[in-house]
């Protein structure tokens, strides 16, 4: 089942249930996800946005609620900090499992071995294997001083 259509079908159980927090947050997601098909839609993608696209939403609101957590807990505002918390929780269960740091290692090495990377201005070709493989999976803003600490 493709992830917008799990968002569908989790948006109707939030409305049978009468979670009013989760349907909020699905809302959300679903609202996310038809602004960048009517974007796709613009530049000649009738179907709208693929998988990973839809991946790269939801890992974007996810470290966007991160942050405002954050900002909510330094100031004092515990309330609003934890629903973002709650909405992060919502977010996350249509993102696929993290990696662990030792899995990333493994995943590093496996792409700077099959591209035949050598110096640092292979870093390019690295980054794309992994984010062609594991969308959703890493932060590549952690990932990315990892693949250049080893190339140099």
């Amino acid at each position: 089942m493709e992830l917008r259509e799990k968002v569908s079908v989790s948006l109707k159980q939030a409305m049978k249930d009468k979670a009013a927090d989760r349907l909020s947050t699905l809302r959300l997601i679903n609202a996310a996800i038809k602004d960048k098909d009517i974007a796709a839609r613009a530049e000649g993608n009738e179907d709208g946005v693929p998988n990973a696209e839809v991946l790269a939403i939801l890992s974007k609101m996810s470290k966007q609620r991160l942050e405002s957590a954050r900002a909510y807990e330094e100031g004092g505002r515990l309330d609003l900090a934890e629903r973002e918390k709650t909405e992060i929780e919502v977010i996350e269960e249509f993102l696929p499992r993290q990696l662990s740091e030792a899995e990333t290692e493994k995943a590093v090495a496996e792409a700077v071995a099959e591209v035949g990377a050598d110096s640092i201005r292979d870093m390019g070709k690295v980054m794309a294997i992994l984010k062609s493989k594991y969308a959703g999976q890493i932060d590549f803003g952690a990932v990315g001083p990892k693949v250049k600490a080893r190339l140099s």
